[in-house]
């Protein structure tokens, strides 16, 4: 499925890396590699690649907004203990925790949790965006980098 969404360019790495911040388990950096190794621009790619990552991002914000930790582990497997333990870590950190929504694993249930929190939503998507630009802009750039060599 990721090589299929290469196919489809700048779109296909939009929707990969949405679905790559949803907490659905997907990973967006072959298609955007890949992406890279064809040639597309590199900015390009990284500011899609953040665009669709900052939508899922705020589709787990929205999502734990919603406070329903029954369709969180009926609907994504995301345990309620998960979550808990996750807010509590996050109480008294801030909206500004929306940075490391990038991280794997933790960084989903972070912002699902943010939402949950109910955190200043304008703080915490800037804050992510951040994050998952500086992800990007490393990741582009390394793999532009490791491309050079051969």
């Amino acid at each position: 499925m990721l090589d299929g969404l290469a196919d489809y360019g700048y779109w296909g790495l939009l929707l990969a890396s949405f679905l790559a911040a949803t907490i659905l388990p997907f990973s967006s950096e072959v298609v955007f590699a890949a992406l890279i190794a064809a040639g597309m621009d590199l900015w390009t790619s990284i500011i899609y690649a953040t665009v669709g990552n900052a939508m899922g991002g705020a589709t787990c914000y929205y999502l734990g907004r919603l406070g329903k930790t029954q369709w969180l582990e009926r609907w994504f497997k995301i345990k309620p203990e998960k979550i808990g333990k996750t807010i509590q870590w996050l109480h008294g950190k801030g909206a500004m925790m929306g940075f490391f929504g990038f991280m794997p694993a933790v960084g989903d249930a972070m912002i699902v949790a943010l939402g949950f929190m109910r955190a200043n939503v304008s703080v915490v998507m800037i804050s992510m965006t951040m994050g998952k630009f500086l992800r990007y802009l490393l990741i582009g750039f390394g793999t532009d980098k490791i491309l050079s060599w051969f």
